[in-house]
């Protein structure tokens, strides 16, 4: 499949999109502690998204029921928001996010401790943003997708986690999902050549115990088979013809 290399218009609308989101974050961020639902978190980041005139990317998308996506301690990703679901003291949770700003997406992660969290959960979360930075470091013209995948990988590996196999990045503008699909491990083929105007979803998904996982009945929401904690670190980047740029940014909020 094709990779879409996007034109400057397109370009400027997925910056305004990623600003918007990475606003969002920053606003979800300072809500972050025990006590709140995600049901909670999930609706103040769709009234965030929607006070800038967006969309969220994640409503109704293949069904899936909420703007946020919310996920505690070993769930990895597309945990669904429920006002049942309480954040804890030592909780961590990862919040994954889109928004649509003309028709163009941005989709960003992040993975906050929720109070005083303990000190493997700290580093986890430190170590799979690391391992984005990493990745961003091969996002250059004429690298293949398996550089940016050996990056994460061997940064992860060699401190004692396990990366997600059975969830990948992706490319990402007018539509969510895009080709190509961009693993967190490496693979034995090198993968697309990178060219200027591809936009990027990089994502690690890391565990502290086994890479294993598994869907639970709800059909959405991704545990760990053994139970250990996991993180989620995403950016929508941009490749150029000299450094990459994150798109999912905004002045003044630090990554």
């Amino acid at each position: 499949m094709a990779i879409p290399i996007k034109s400057e218009n397109e370009i400027q609308r997925m910056r305004e999109a990623g600003r918007i989101l990475a606003l969002t974050h920053e606003e979800l961020r300072k809500y972050i502690k025990p006590g709140i639902s995600t049901y909670d978190i999930d609706k103040l980041g769709e009234e965030v998204i929607r006070s800038y005139g967006c969309t969220p990317s994640f409503l109704n998308y293949n069904g899936y029921p909420a703007s946020i996506c919310v996920s505690i301690n070993d769930e990895v990703v597309h945990g669904i928001p429920s006002k049942d679901r309480i954040l804890k003291e030592g909780d961590i949770v990862s919040l994954d996010a889109g928004v649509i700003y003309e028709g163009y997406h941005s989709d960003a992660a992040r993975t906050y401790g929720v109070g005083e969290i303990d000190e493997a959960s700290r580093k986890l979360i430190k170590v799979t943003r690391e391992s984005f930075f990493e990745g961003l470091k091969q996002c250059r013209a004429g690298k293949h997708i398996n550089d940016i995948s050996k990056a994460v990988f061997g940064h992860i590996i060699v401190r004692g986690y396990s990366a997600v196999v059975d969830l990948v990045g992706h490319g990402v503008g007018a539509h969510l999902h895009e080709a190509p699909e961009i693993p967190n491990f490496p693979t034995r083929r090198r993968g697309a050549k990178l060219r200027p105007g591809m936009t990027l979803a990089i994502e690690p998904m890391i565990n502290i115990g086994d890479y294993a996982v598994r869907w639970l009945d709800d059909d959405w929401t991704v545990v760990t088979a053994d139970g250990s904690r996991s993180a989620h670190y995403e950016n929508t980047v941009l490749i150029t013809e000299g450094e990459p740029e994150i798109l999912s940014r905004a002045d003044g909020i630090e990554l």
